[in-house]
Order: C-alpha cells, then structure tokens, then sequence
C-alpha cells in the first residue's frame, strides 16, 4: 500500500492534468474505468489540438480516443469567447464524424454513441440507413465521407474531427484507396483521428500522415491488456506453446511439445505403410484429428467458453453445428435457452414462415438453444446479428465462423480456436500472415471479464509448432497502400482542383510516399547484382574462345524448342475447341485425363454462348458437370449416341445413375487405345533447330573439358541479368507511377468525351463523377448508350446486377439470362466492356472487370415477385443454392446502382423512374427485413 506521501504527490499529478487537460479530466470522470497510459497519451495529444495515430492490440481500447474526439467537438472550441468568457453563453458545437469500414461496426457505434450522449446528437449515415444526418455527431462508412467531399457536401460545415477506425483498412485491395482520398481530401482545418491494428511500420504511415495532415502524434502500444496464452491441441493433448514469457519472446517452442508432435508424426509416417485401407497410396500421412464436438466439450470442461472456433469454409462451419448437434451437445441451461427463444421469436416475427423454412430456421433455432452458431457472410444479415447479440450475452457459448468475424464487429471471446493456418483467399488457399492470426487471436480474452485470453491450434502433420510459435510472436506486417486513381477519382479530382494540382495530390498519397522510399533500397541492390554479374562473367570465361556466344547459341535451341512446344499445343487446343463445338446431346464421347477421365455422354452441347465451349456432361462415375478443352489433349470423337430424355435432371441421382449405367452398357471400353508418348521428332525437323546445332557443335568451346562449368555460371549470370533488368524497371516504374496512371487515365477520358481537350469536364463527366461503383466507366457509357432504356423494373434490375455482381470462385460455365430484352441489354454491356477493355490494354491500365451474369436470374425473378425458394434455386452453379446472405448482400448492391441512376442527371426520366420502381420491387420480403433489422 503507498504512503500517505505517496498518495498526496499522485493527487497533485492529477490536479495538475486536471488544469493542463480539464477536457480529458471530465471525459474520464464518466467512463468508469482508469485510462491506461496510451489511451491518456493520444487523448492529451488531441486536447493540445495535434492529430492522432494510435496503433494498439484488438481488444486493447483504441476507441476510447475516437470517443474522446466526440466528446471535444461536442464540448465547444477550446478558447472560444463563448466558453472562456461568458458562462452563460452555450460554446460554439462543432461536428465529429466517426468513420468504419463496415455498416455492421457503423450500427454498432452508433448504438454505442446514443447510449452515451442521445438520439438527438448521434447520426448514422451508411447505404442503408440515413438517420439524422444533421446531427454534430455522425457515424458513416468511409466510402459515405469520401463521396460528401467529392460532392462538397454543406453537412461538412463546422466539421472539426475525423475519427477513422480500423485505418489499416486502407491496405484493403478492393476498397483501400477510399481511406487515403479522404485523409488527402479533408479540409486542413479538420483534426484526424487514425485508429490502427498494430502494425511495424507506423513511423512510416505517421510520417506520410505529416506530410498530408500536419501535426500527428503517434501512439504506439504492443501491450495485451488480458494476457493471451498459446497453445496446441494434438490429438487428445493440449499444449502450451511456449514455456513461459522468455520463452515467447525468442520463439522458443515448448520442448515437450516439440518431442510429442515428432514423434507422432513418425508413427504416422511408420503406419502409412502398412496401410491399406482406401486412403493407401495418398500423399502425406493419413491423420484423424479431434473431432469437433470433442474439441468444444473439452474447453467447456476447462471453463473455456464461450470460444470463437475458425473454420475459413461456410460450408464446415454449418457442417461444424450439424457435427455438434448429432453429437449430442448442449451447453445452455433451460433458464438460457427461453431467454435465447424469446430474443430469437422477438426479431424474426416479421420473416414470413414459408421464407424460414427455406433459410433453414429450425435447425438453426435448435443449434443456438444449444449454445452453438455458425457466423459468415452466407447467412442471413438478421440471423447473423442475432448470433453476434446472444454470443455477446453469453447465451451462445461456441461460435464457428469464418475469419470475416476478426474484421467485423466486437465480439470477444475467452479462447479462440484455429482449425487450420490456411485460408482461401478468392483465388488460391494461402498461409496465414502474423498480421492475420493476431487479428484472428486477438478476440481471444474479454477485457474487465476474463483474467487471461486463450488461442488454441489444432495441430496436423502440416503444422509445425515453430511456424506456429513465428506467427504468434511476430511484430513485423506492415501497412501498404493499395491506392490507384479511378475513372470516378480522375473526373473528381479534375472538376474540383484542375488536372496539374490533382496530379500533384496524387503524388502526395501513401501509395507513392512508400514507392518512392522503396526506390532507395532497389537501387542499390541493383548495384550489387551489377558487381555480382561481372563476378560471374569472370568464372564463366574460358580459354577456348568466346563464351559468351556460346551460350548465346544454347539459348536460342532452347527458346526455339519451347516455341514449337507452345505452337503445337495451340494447335492441339483448337484441333479441342473444333470438336467440342460440334458435339449434339446423346453423344458418348471419352475424356483422356483429368479427374473425370473416361466415357460420358453430352447433355447441353452449349454452343453459341461467348468464350470457349464447355459442354455439359454425365461421366459413367456418374459425376456431371462442365468438361472444358483444357480436358482434351487430343480432338474429343463421338464413339456412340444414346438417348438422354427430354427433360433430364441431372441434379437428380436416380436420373444421373440410370443414364450412366446406359453409357457403361455401350461395352466402349473406359480408357480406350493408350497411345505411345508426344513425338519427339517435330524439334529434330525444325531447320531452324538443325542449323544452330551446327553452329553449337562447331564452336571452339564446345570441345573444353570445363565446358559445363562455364556454362552453370554462364546461367547464373544470365538469371542474374534478367532480374536486374526487372529491378531497373520496378525502380523507373514506381518513380511518378501514379501521376503515370492518372495522365493515362485522362487521356482515355478525354478521347470518350467526359474530359474536354482544355481539362474541363464535360456533363458527361460530371455524371460519371457521380457513379460510385468497381465498374463506374462501364455504367456511364451504358447510360450514354442508353443500354438499359425501355427496360420493365424487374428486366432493369437483372441488367445492370452483371456490373456489380462477382461469383465467389469462377465457374466453368457462362450463366443463362432471361430471354428477350435482358439479353439484348447484356450483350450491348459486353460490347462496351469489350471496347473499354481494348482501350484500357492500349493505355496499359489495369482492365474493368468482365461483367459476371451469375446474379441475373436470382434479381429477375426476386423483381418479378417470385419465392424465396425459386430465387436462390435459380442460380446457376451446379453445386447447390445462392446462400441467403450472398443473395441479400448482392441484392443490396443492386439496389445502390439503381439508386444512383434514379439520381443520375445523366439517365433519362424515363430511366429514373423505372429504377425508382425496380427498388420498390427488389426491396421486399428478406430484403425489406434486413434494412429494417
């Protein structure tokens, strides 16, 4: 206990913040709670009028400084005559608006700040929701600010902080570069608040924001403020990963874990053997890990609930609950189960009951009277909201989720499970970065509840412990830019301050701030390859003669050999594409290799669509699906016809199975003749090969002893070579590389009319400057076209969701559209993708994304009045139902695009209205229900 000395000298520390900070002091006496040391910092460095950047741990109270910005803009203007002089008179309020990158983070502060200071102070602006936008506070998504400024919007009179959270967003790929235009764009009077994951290069990002904001103090804090605790489930066994804290900080792997997992790796490896089950002959050992139901019992045996299990599949995290459920769980007492059936029956009481059935309401409602929910982005944005309010409660007790829940709302948890430490990324299944699993672990230890936090990885074969033990203590993922200039940017930028002065803030983004401090170090690593490459030219010298042009000679065979390679499998490819185009429904024909090697019979020939023919077709494995001419090495022959009926199902098993004993009962025989390897001859006949032969053979260093030495350095040095020359055009690449982007960016504009010669933009331009979506160039000349003009509600609605829809993974097959006008419409949109592509590749800029059709019939019908049912069964992909939430998500996408052609000066009235009237049609039933929840 400290002396009474002590405790007088603290009393006088605190009178004396008291005077320096009385903000801060009145804003503290509410909170209820100490502030830690970072947290006082950046509040004080607020108060003193500099901007903020706070980088801290998940979980570790950042927003408490974002908080604090609110309570000075509602406080009044430091030093203000009304607040210094005159009691009596109100201080002068000023505005705060509090940016998110998500609306569900957006809803949830907002909550937050009416709890705190009342509806009438709090706004919420977000694509769905407009709630006393007036107020002095505001809440909005980033994207919602960024279009205010472009707009001059008169709501950012009296603006005086930003607070921007989760500002490491910005190294968003997709929607990064929103967060820079509106740290660049932001009136210098306004003070910023930057709220950040930890990352290793704040100086950096600090810096930059220096440059662009002015005064900006940084706060860095690496501290938990509950413990977190690592460990390693293997099999039945639970590990702590690191010994003790020493241990962690040099990755030092507990050695009893190490010694455990070897050794059952080796009786794995030792078993697979003499395995010879139907999992024989695979690569790898075969492992059963813990079953999942197992693995939920035993943290609730050891008081570790309620946990967060990352499963980075939607499908295993439903098939996680269903596993539980069979299993016989259950984790919640009677009292917690009514209490979850009356939050539950409370928010879907205006979801019709035929619409449950189909999102699966029953078996979702058994799973949370249980304790146990699934969370990612295919549910229902409603059933999603209610899991994340009952886990909060503590009602559910065991959570599968997918990572979208670590960057979304607050939801923490006393342990964190991860099931692998790999992820799919939207195109390749990746390792987990440390920036990934700290964020992921980081829910892991709920603060003011639990005394320490717990992140628990399941171990496998594939995973070592020391990678493992790398990513829990490793502090270096620095922030990147992802920033690039975009049609919409570019007429923006040039209609608000010129096209000189919006190159020059182009120039002063993050983006180029880091490329040019990346050119330093690729410099001088050019002038180490330079002096290495010299090294090598020196080894690779050889007495007999010229060398070099030796290996010039060995270059040119092999370039040639690889020509004539690719030259003939171009040819077998087309040879493919010839004989798949003639295919009729009935024919049997084999496919050589591949997973669905063998017979199979044509049930769609799908011909006349766009890009290469894809087939549909029933293998005798019964497996249908699109076969591709990348199945084909050799051209695809009809070996036989049989009758397929006329209304075949091939999603029906009974069907698939009947057929395919027909296709078995032709007596074709499975693999047919194996023909002999490619033909070796065709570089051998080349004249071209035969004379530089020649020349190879009669060459003086052909005939040394060392000539294959030589010739290793020789290869070193030209490998060498060629990456130096890559490093010399990433250096003359980044230097201006924006300001590059921009200039060809304008030229494109300027050539389509929406930029006039002298740089002013025309109303075309102004209508684009308007568009606020990926493919903002491809809707404005669709509007100029009038592609969609003389549309119903509904047809518009399926038209334009090809510019804003992307299926999750690509699809072998093109999507099928409504007939008539639809299609008409799709097709000119292509026409102008194509167009706009060929003029994007000739100016070397990065291509509009192709439109994807896969959600026109889903919003068509959906438009149209249809069940909830038949939309999401009219996908197009063979392996089952658009997901609820996909549906939701997309149709909400749908419904921004039409709202902003029914604003758009540049759509005819006619146009306008038609979209206002598409809204009212796609905004029922589920959608009507997720606005309102």
């Amino acid at each position: 206990m400290s002396s009474p000395a002590e405790r007088y000298a603290a009393a006088r520390r605190r009178a004396a913040q008291a005077s320096q900070f009385p903000a801060l002091d009145e804003f503290a006496l509410d909170l209820g709670f100490d502030l830690d040391d970072f947290q006082r910092e950046a509040c004080q460095s607020l108060e003193r009028g500099s901007g903020v950047l706070v980088c801290a741990p998940t979980g570790a109270g950042k927003t408490v400084v974002g908080e604090f910005a609110v309570h000075l803009a509602l406080r009044g203007r430091p030093g203000d005559p009304a607040v210094a002089d005159d009691p009596a008179t109100p201080p002068v309020r000023r505005k705060c608006f509090y940016t998110t990158p998500i609306k569900a983070l957006s809803n949830q502060k907002y909550h937050d700040l009416v709890a705190r200071y009342g509806a009438e102070q709090v706004g919420l602006l977000t694509g769905d929701n407009a709630i006393n936008g007036d107020a002095p506070v505001v809440v909005m998504t980033t994207e919602v600010l960024r279009n205010m400024l472009y707009a001059g919007s008169s709501t950012l009179q009296g603006l005086a902080y930003v607070v921007m959270d989760e500002v490491h967003y910005l190294a968003d790929r997709f929607r990064g570069g929103v967060w820079e235009e509106v740290i660049i764009h932001l009136p210098a009077s306004v003070t910023l608040v930057s709220l950040s994951a930890t990352v290793s290069n704040a100086e950096e990002f600090a810096d930059w924001l220096v440059t662009v904001r002015g005064e900006t103090a940084v706060v860095v804090s690496e501290h938990r403020p509950v413990p977190l605790w690592q460990h390693m489930l293997v099999g039945k066994r639970m590990f702590d990963l690191f010994h003790d804290a020493d241990a962690a900080r040099k990755h030092d792997v507990h050695p009893e874990l190490l010694r455990y997992t070897r050794e059952t790796a080796r009786r794995l490896e030792l078993g697979e053997g003499r395995s010879a089950g139907p999992g024989a002959g695979r690569r790898g050992p075969r492992w059963r890990g813990p079953m999942r139901p197992d693995i939920v019992d035993r943290l609730d045996r050891e008081g570790l609930l309620p946990a967060i299990l990352f499963i980075f599949s939607r499908a295993g995290c439903a098939a996680a609950v269903q596993q539980c459920l069979a299993a016989g769980l259950r984790l919640t007492s009677p009292e917690e189960r009514a209490e979850i059936r009356r939050v539950v029956e409370s928010r879907v009481t205006a979801i019709p009951g035929e619409d449950l059935s189909v999102l699966g309401y029953w078996e979702w409602l058994d799973g949370l009277e249980r304790g146990l929910a699934a969370h990612h982005a295919g549910m229902l944005p409603v059933f999603k909201e209610i899991v994340e309010e009952l886990f909060v409660r503590g009602l559910v007790k065991a959570v599968f989720a997918t990572e979208t829940l670590a960057l979304g709302i607050n939801m923490p948890a006393r342990c964190v499970v991860l099931e692998r430490l790999v992820k799919y990324n939207g195109e390749a299944h990746v390792d987990l970065t440390p920036g990934e699993y700290t964020q992921l672990t980081g829910r892991a230890g709920r603060r003011g509840i639990d005394v320490e936090g717990h992140a628990v990885v399941v171990w496998s074969p594939e995973t070592d412990p020391r990678q493992v033990a790398g990513l829990a203590s490793t502090r270096t993922y620095p922030l990147r830019s992802s920033f690039r200039p975009s049609y919409n940017m570019a007429v923006n930028l040039v209609g608000t301050v010129g096209v000189e002065p919006a190159r020059a803030l182009l120039e002063s983004s993050f983006a180029q701030f880091q490329a040019d401090r990346s050119v330093v170090g690729l410099a001088r690593q050019v002038q180490r390859n330079t002096e290495t490459i010299e090294a090598y030219g020196t080894e690779a010298a050889c007495h007999h003669g010229d060398f070099e042009e030796y290996f010039a000679l060995r270059v040119a065979i092999a370039d040639r050999e690889k020509a004539i390679a690719r030259q003939g499998q171009t040819q077998r490819k087309a040879a493919a594409v010839e004989s798949l185009e003639r295919l009729r429904i009935g024919d049997v024909i084999r496919v050589p290799s591949g997973r669905r090697a063998g017979l199979a019979v044509v049930l769609d020939p799908a011909t006349g669509g766009f890009g290469e023919p894809r087939p549909l077709v029933l293998t005798q494995d019964r497996w249908a699906g699109r076969v591709s001419p990348g199945d084909f090495t050799t051209p695809a022959e009809v070996l036989a016809r049989i009758r397929v009926p006329k209304h075949f199902n091939h999603r029906s098993p009974g069907a698939r199975r009947d057929l395919a004993a027909e296709v078995s009962g032709t007596g074709l025989d499975r693999h047919g003749g194996r023909r002999g390897g490619r033909s070796r001859q065709v570089a051998g006949e080349d004249h071209g090969i035969a004379q530089l032969r020649t020349e190879l053979r009669n060459h003086p260093c052909h005939a040394c002893p060392e000539r294959e030495e030589h010739a290793r350095w020789a290869e070193r040095r030209r490998r060498l070579e060629r990456d130096t020359e890559e490093l010399r055009e990433r250096v003359s690449g980044r230097t201006g590389s924006l300001a590059r982007t921009f200039d060809r960016i304008v030229a494109l504009l300027t050539e389509r009319g929406y930029l006039a010669r002298d740089g002013a933009v025309t109303d075309a331009g102004r209508m684009l400057g308007r568009i606020w979506t990926e493919a903002d160039l491809l809707v404005a000349e669709c509007l100029r076209r009038g592609v969609w003009n003389g549309l119903s509600p509904a047809e518009l609605a399926s038209a334009v969701s090809v510019v804003v829809f992307e299926a999750r993974r690509d699809v072998d097959e093109r999507a099928s559209l409504p007939r008539g006008p639809v299609a008409d419409a799709v097709d000119e949109t292509l026409k102008l993708w194509g167009e706009i592509e060929a003029d994007e590749a000739a100016r070397g800029l990065t291509a509009t994304r192709e439109p994807d059709l896969g959600f026109a019939w889903p919003v068509y019908r959906w438009a149209r009045g249809e069940t909830l049912a038949k939309v999401l069964g009219s996908g197009h992909e063979i392996d089952g139902e658009m997901p609820a939430g996909d549906f939701v998500r997309w149709a909400r996408q749908v419904v921004d695009l039409l709202g902003q052609l029914a604003d758009s000066g540049g759509a005819s009235p006619e146009l306008r209205s038609t979209a206002r009237q598409a809204i009212a049609a796609v905004n029922r039933g589920v959608l009507a229900y997720h606005t309102s929840a």
